[in-house]
């Protein structure tokens, strides 16, 4: 579902990989039969964009946390189960680390029932820890702050850590290709500071015209992440004083030189934007996990949360300055980055191999 979790997944293999151990990915949605997965897929992306009254009321359903008996994504994950399990045995797993809640709900199945011999680590990648990525059945979680690891210890009542967010070191360095980004930053707004919009890896947004053109009237310089949306990019690209962008492949070099960030969904844009050091403002964001993100955001004093026009121009006006407000904002964002993901993994992995009781399939086989 856009491109957060692939890029969790992908980083977490690159530092696999480094150590000297071998590492996959796998789509979770490929592993589903029927064409499910790319269905699944669609519907998604198609409900936020057109009917997002359609998916606050399925995450209101299925996801939001709360108490009393609802469905939940195990009926549809266990569709995947067999092809993981050929695929764990066939390469040995030592350890299978869930990034999606629907590979969540499918590892947490099989190992309540001691279908996958290999442990579970679930990496929750949302800042809003919904009740589809906590299924008692992992073995532990790994979470990005100390309150959704509470929530996810007290749900499950597994061991559930915290390690912070996972990005590509690229952004907590110096980026240098900051210096190309402010060069064509000069050139459609010279004076303003620039300011880039987040629409997702699918170009998705309330409103997102209107903002832009806030913003190009007080002073600022959208510069606006269109991702896989050509027909939002080609409509903006015509305007004078913005700058609109297709897929980067220089997100560092981006966020080192821009302003702040406005998100709409508390995803990988905008924890790397706090690696990086940029502020960020959340606005007008997507239903149900963004919209539940985006404000734990703001609660735990790492982003501003604008619920008006006027709100998040005061926002903008006084981070893009530099002084202390930025200053304490910046270090709030960097203050989540705590430990390395794969350290808690592994470690995580060798302690359940050799402490977890097997159940009695386990056993049989």
């Amino acid at each position: 579902m856009g491109a957060g979790h692939d890029t969790v997944a992908a980083e977490l293999v690159r530092r696999a990989r480094e150590q000297g151990h071998d590492a996959q990915a796998v789509d979770m949605l490929a592993l589903l039969p029927y064409g499910l997965g790319g269905a699944l897929r669609r519907f998604y992306r198609g409900s936020v964009r057109h009917a997002p009254w359609a998916y606050a009321a399925l995450y209101r359903l299925f996801l939001r946390p709360g108490t009393g008996r609802r469905p939940d994504g195990t009926a549809l994950a266990r569709l995947a189960g067999d092809r993981l399990r050929e695929l764990a045995d066939r390469t040995g797993a030592d350890v299978v680390v869930p990034v999606f809640h629907l590979g969540a709900q499918l590892t947490g199945h099989l190992r309540a029932r001691g279908l996958l011999p290999a442990p579970s680590v679930v990496l929750v990648v949302d800042f809003a820890v919904h009740r589809q990525w906590l299924h008692p059945g992992n073995d532990h979680l790994l979470c990005l702050t100390e309150d959704a690891a509470r929530t996810a210890r007290t749900a499950t009542g597994r061991p559930a850590d915290v390690c912070g967010p996972v990005v590509a070191p690229e952004f907590r360095e110096a980026a240098p290709g900051a210096r190309t980004w402010r060069r064509l930053f000069d050139r459609h707004g010279p004076g303003r500071p620039p300011v880039v919009l987040s629409a997702g890896a699918w170009g998705v947004g309330s409103h997102l015209e209107a903002t832009v053109g806030l913003l190009r009237e007080q002073g600022f310089l959208p510069v606006v992440l269109c991702g896989g949306n050509e027909r939002l990019r080609r409509h903006l690209s015509g305007t004078p004083g913005v700058v609109a962008l297709d897929w980067v492949t220089d997100m560092p070099g981006l966020l080192h030189a821009a302003r702040a960030l406005i998100d709409n969904a508390a995803g990988q844009t905008a924890v790397q934007a706090l690696a990086a050091g940029l502020p960020v403002v959340g606005y007008r964001p997507i239903p149900g996990h963004g919209a539940d993100g985006v404000r734990r955001m703001a609660t735990l004093g790492v982003s501003d949360l604008a619920g008006d026009e006027d709100a998040l121009l005061r926002s903008l006006r006084v981070l893009t300055a530099s002084g202390p407000a930025r200053r304490a904002r910046v270090e709030a964002g960097r203050a989540l980055f705590t430990d390395d993901a794969l350290d808690r993994v592994t470690g995580c992995a060798e302690t359940t191999t050799t402490t977890r009781p097997r159940s009695r399939t386990d056993r049989a086989g």
